[in-house]
């Protein structure tokens, strides 16, 4: 259904390089029947797919850590984030991606995943949206060491953590990415470690 109070007067692009940026201009229609003209740059990078990798025997959980520019410019004075394992949709369905991201990153080939839900992460300027995955690995599973692949230059540390060493770095300040809290968060309200 379209909203009847917004319409697109001009988009202009502004970049197109590893995504498109782009600067729209559209009427936004008060609820008093005023109209407003706004422009907003719009990001768009494609979806993605992010898993919450967790093993019920041992408690543990699978994480990434990684270099992440952004956050290098914006005070993260190492520039490396601890990260649940994602990636964007390449043309793909979001389970098949995050199969093969998982295996990429993690080393882990694993069969089943359950979608749990999805989520804008960054509405007023990033298009993206992330399909929430959660998945158990054992160490069968494990068919090499992981760490990206080397023609996308990810550099990946793979960690393997306690659940609750884990959740606790939330508020220690060194899980600081929202879609890994969300799964963490996800993952102890809903007891998914409990036997």
């Amino acid at each position: 259904m379209s909203n009847t109070k917004i319409k697109i007067k001009n988009t202009e692009l502004l970049s197109k390089n590893w995504a498109t940026l782009t600067k729209v201009t559209f009427d936004y229609e008060t609820p008093d029947g005023k109209v407003q003209i706004h422009k907003r740059e719009v990001y768009d990078r494609g979806n993605g797919a992010v898993i919450f990798l967790y093993n019920k025997k041992s408690k543990n959980i699978i994480l990434i850590k990684q270099f992440r520019l952004p956050t290098y410019l914006n005070d993260n004075p190492t520039g490396f984030l601890i990260e649940a394992c994602a990636g964007l949709l390449e043309k793909e369905n979001p389970e098949d991606c995050i199969k093969r991201e998982t295996e990429e990153e993690t080393g882990y080939e694993i069969s089943d995943v359950k979608k749990i839900f999805e989520a804008y992460m960054s509405p007023g300027s990033v298009t993206e949206i992330i399909h929430f995955f959660t998945g158990e690995y054992s160490n069968e599973m494990k068919i090499s060491e992981g760490g990206g692949v080397d023609t996308e230059q990810e550099n990946i540390e793979v960690l393997e953590l306690p659940f609750d060493k884990a959740y606790e770095m939330i508020a220690t300040g060194e899980i600081i990415d929202a879609k890994t809290i969300m799964l963490l968060q996800y993952a102890k309200i809903n007891n998914l470690l409990d036997a």
